[in-house]
């Protein structure tokens, strides 16, 4: 499967909430709402384990994705995803990409992309 990166850079197609949604895998959503739950200390059940990715036009998000500052502005901007933002890494941007190293080289490697095509132009 092919990675689909969100505006934060996460790569959703390894999530396990879109990946329990892609599959219909109730065993899944069990799995991952009693695992989320514990170690971000909240009460999540497997019903909210349901996502069709950050980029998806549709609602059907994990309850955070519903209320994140980053996907809001990227779909303001109409962007793929913050890698293509003229003002990256923003304020909103920067303090989740220091906590999460992989979303960051994620953005990282389609800048490098776009600027290597920019280039060969």
């Amino acid at each position: 499967m092919a990675k689909i990166i969100s505006y934060c850079g996460l790569d959703c197609s390894v999530c396990p909430a879109y990946l329990a949604a892609r599959k219909d895998d109730p065993e899944l959503r069990a799995n991952t709402a009693a695992h989320w739950s514990k170690i971000y200390q909240a009460d999540i059940k497997p019903e909210d384990i349901f996502c069709q990715g950050c980029l998806s036009v549709g609602e059907r998000l994990f309850n955070h994705c519903r209320v994140c500052l980053m996907r809001q502005c990227g779909k303001n901007l109409k962007l793929k995803n913050c890698a293509h933002c003229p003002d990256y890494a923003c304020e909103k941007l920067k303090p989740f990409l220091e906590m999460v190293p992989e979303a960051k080289a994620n953005l990282e490697s389609i800048r490098q992309k776009n600027t290597k095509q920019a280039k060969s132009r």
